[in-house]
């Protein structure tokens, strides 16, 4: 006869009772779901032989190639499962590496099921080995990577698009960039004139600028500039600038007057949010009466001063102190000098990327100094010499020159040259 025990004792026998039955039925679900984890795994598995001939697949592979199973144990070997490329890969890669490392990991490869498809897999395959470490088998583990595959395609085509995208930005900038720049320069009798100009990006248009143009009774206009910002709004100012520049000397070239007519057409032209302004120097040549040189009239809206490199093998900065920025205030104030060239002598105007390039990874910058000491050892030279020796300067720099930068050079040639 059976004897149950009575009150808390009765509740900890049954619940013991519970505890036993709820174990049994956990080894039982595991033991049950081991064979079917492997039958069913969201993965393909597969063991062969040192040969590569297969002794064990799951159902999960099988499904995926369309094989059955008793076409694939003893008779084919792994190799047999790849396309032909993936064989090839398999004998001089693949295997060679499994055999040196015992491991290979996350290898593309694609298997060809029995229908003539494709199936592109993730392969990991490890060498198992007896307690002696000699090999016994390879176990190896197949991941379908048909969403993988689609997802690096279209990656692959948002990429490929994202380039031709960005190469018709860079030929619509290049383009734009190269509008606002003269082509080239129109030669002045009894002058040298040379230029330069240097992109920073292909990507955005710059906002340095420069000309030289003919005026009435045999004077010439040029000048140098430099507008806050890139991109396209830079354009836009840039534009205006270069146009009202030219017009303004055509009206009127007293070079003052010329910088308050663009000073006044930006600042109708400024917004709030959106202030437009600019660095500015404007010269005006006119030949000197006894047709060895020119006299020169510079005036200055917040630009680096223009470099005078005489015949004498000297150089110095020619400033035109208080000049202030074009387009920032209604009645900025600009400051002229006057500058005679002579045979030997030239006269450099440049943009500030020049100056403020760095040249050490401190971000030390040139500075103004450092290219009055390159100039006095140029000098004296002619324009073209000027310019070409300040472009290999600024080829130095390398990822140093950050900014748009540009060079226009004019000189006289000496006496009997």
């Amino acid at each position: 006869m059976t004897v149950y025990p009575d009150g808390e004792e009765a509740s900890e026998w049954w619940a013991a009772g519970d505890r036993d039955q709820e174990q049994l039925s956990f080894s039982a679900l595991l033991e049950d779901s081991t064979e079917d984890l492997y039958e069913n795994a969201p993965c393909g598995y597969l063991s062969t032989l040192m040969d590569g001939r297969i002794a064990k697949v799951n159902g999960t592979l099988l499904r995926w190639l369309g094989y059955r199973r008793e076409e694939l144990v003893g008779h084919k070997k792994f190799p047999d499962l790849l396309t032909v490329g993936g064989r090839l890969y398999h004998e001089t890669h693949f295997s060679p590496l499994l055999r040196m490392q015992g491991e290979v990991s996350g290898i593309a490869l694609e298997l060809k099921a029995a229908d003539g498809s494709r199936l592109p897999v993730l392969v990991t395959s490890v060498v198992k080995q007896d307690r002696d470490g000699d090999p016994l088998l390879i176990r190896t583990t197949l991941l379908d990577a048909r969403d993988r595959r689609t997802y690096e395609r279209e990656l692959l085509r948002a990429r490929q698009e994202a380039d031709r995208d960005r190469e018709r930005l860079q030929r619509l900038a290049t383009t734009l960039q190269r509008t606002l720049i003269p082509p080239t320069l129109e030669p002045v009798p009894g002058l040298d004139v040379a230029a330069h100009y240097h992109f920073a990006s292909p990507d955005e248009v710059g906002g340095d600028f420069y000309d030289l143009f003919p005026l009435a009774h045999g004077r010439w206009g040029f000048f140098m500039g430099d507008v806050r910002g890139k991109g396209a709004d830079a354009a836009v100012v840039t534009s205006l600038a270069r146009y009202t520049l030219r017009a303004a000397a055509v009206s009127d070239p007293v070079p003052a007057t010329v910088l308050a007519n663009l000073n006044t057409a930006l600042d109708h032209q400024a917004q709030d949010d959106e202030p437009r302004f600019c660095t500015v120097i404007f010269g005006l040549l006119t030949p000197a009466e006894n047709a060895t040189g020119f006299h020169i009239v510079l005036a200055g809206g917040g630009h680096p001063p223009a470099l005078l490199l005489r015949a004498d093998g000297s150089a110095d900065y020619r400033p035109t102190p208080g000049g202030q920025l074009v387009g920032v205030v209604p009645d900025a104030q600009f400051t002229t000098v006057t500058v005679d060239l002579g045979p030997g002598d030239a006269l450099l105007l440049y943009t500030d990327g020049l100056t403020e390039a760095r040249t050490s990874p401190t971000g030390e910058r040139y500075g103004d100094e450092a290219l009055l000491d390159f100039a006095r050892t140029l000098a004296p030279a002619s324009a073209t010499r000027v310019v070409g020796a300040l472009t290999a300067l600024l080829d130095s720099f390398g990822e140093g020159l950050d900014d748009d930068t540009a060079l226009l050079a004019m000189s006289v040639p000496p006496a009997g040259g």
